[in-house]
């Protein structure tokens, strides 16, 4: 209540002082030089990609499992979404990235997603990336981290880092990007009345970047280490062998943004509903939509099937983790 006060008594409303200093506070937490705050995740990755050039036609690889705003933003520059099925995690097969890449020098542009708080292969991502030339936002909405030169993230209030209403940010290393994407966000303007690109109106509320800088970024810390917490009693309590749990890899610890368990389909109904039940290129929004899928999503549509998040987030007492592993413990 205090930073919103502050707001109120400072008469600026829209782009001031709270928003330059949340995106100083964001881009200094997660290593980036510059940071920009727009209104929504969705636009973060529709702006960052047009920001890079993306535009009708351009292909677009990509994950047939996540937020649809993943593959809206794509949509909506006038690209097309190419969908590589995905790993027993969830998470896009950069294997079957390399294997389609080899053939489609066509696709230039990337939209990889660390789904669930997970993170892609470092390694594997950036050598993608090189080895092709692509252009790549990546979509840290669930995560807290990214790896390459652009990442585009979410305030939705469900998120690790969640505002009181819709917000999202661009990070990016290249002074000269973070200025088409400033530009972009605020109507094309690259001075006072002055137009140099068609653009949006896509700014971050500078009463959500008050209380996300004031009242979430000093929390945020403790708010990790508490689903880091949940999520270490869930591995170790989980103990059910129609339960499948998530792998996490050595030297990379996820941010759980979500707690996903795979169960088969005839006893996950009784036990909970899904995260994601349908796979992006299933969602009737996208019928009569351009879109490819080069070796179908079987993978990503059978996860789809069998996937539950359980309870995460950092205010669970112990005495409902416990209640949550009893649960999963006796399907």
């Amino acid at each position: 209540m205090a930073a919103f006060e502050k707001v109120g008594a400072s008469g600026q409303y829209v782009l001031g002082e709270e928003v330059r200093g949340f995106e100083a506070e964001l881009a200094a937490l997660w290593g980036f030089p510059h940071a920009a705050g727009v209104a929504s995740g969705l636009d973060a990755i529709e702006i960052a990609l047009r920001a890079l050039g993306c535009g009708p036609g351009d292909r677009v690889l990509t994950t047939p499992i996540s937020a649809f705003a993943t593959t809206l933003a794509i949509v909506k520059t006038g690209a097309v979404p190419v969908f590589v099925d995905t790993d027993d995690q969830g998470l896009i097969d950069l294997e079957r990235c390399q294997e389609l890449l080899k053939t489609r020098s066509d696709i230039r542009f990337f939209v990889p997603v660390h789904l669930y708080g997970f993170m892609l292969d470092a390694g594997e991502l950036l050598r993608l990336r090189d080895k092709h030339g692509l252009l790549m936002v990546e979509d840290c909405a669930q995560s807290m981290t990214a790896v390459g030169e652009i990442a585009a993230t979410s305030f939705y209030p469900t998120k690790n880092l969640g505002a009181m209403g819709d917000g999202g940010a661009i990070l990016s290393r290249n002074a000269e990007f973070d200025a088409r994407v400033r530009a972009l966000r605020d109507y094309g303007q690259t001075a006072k009345y002055r137009h140099d690109f068609i653009g949006y109106n896509s700014r971050l509320d500078e009463l959500q970047a008050a209380f996300l800088r004031r009242a979430c970024l000093p929390r945020l810390e403790r708010w990790t280490a508490r689903r880091r917490e949940i999520a270490a009693a869930y591995l170790k309590g989980i103990c059910n062998p129609a339960v499948r749990l998530p792998a996490t890899v050595v030297g990379s610890e996820p941010s759980w943004h979500l707690f996903p368990v795979w169960i088969s389909p005839p006893r996950r109904n009784p036990f909970g509903s899904r995260h994601y039940p349908v796979a992006i290129p299933d969602q009737k929004a996208l019928c009569g939509v351009p879109f490819e899928a080069p070796g179908g999503c079987e993978n990503a549509r059978r996860l789809c099937a069998s996937e539950v998040s359980l309870p995460i987030h950092p205010y669970l007492s112990d005495t409902e983790v416990e209640e949550v592993i009893a649960a999963a413990n006796s399907i």
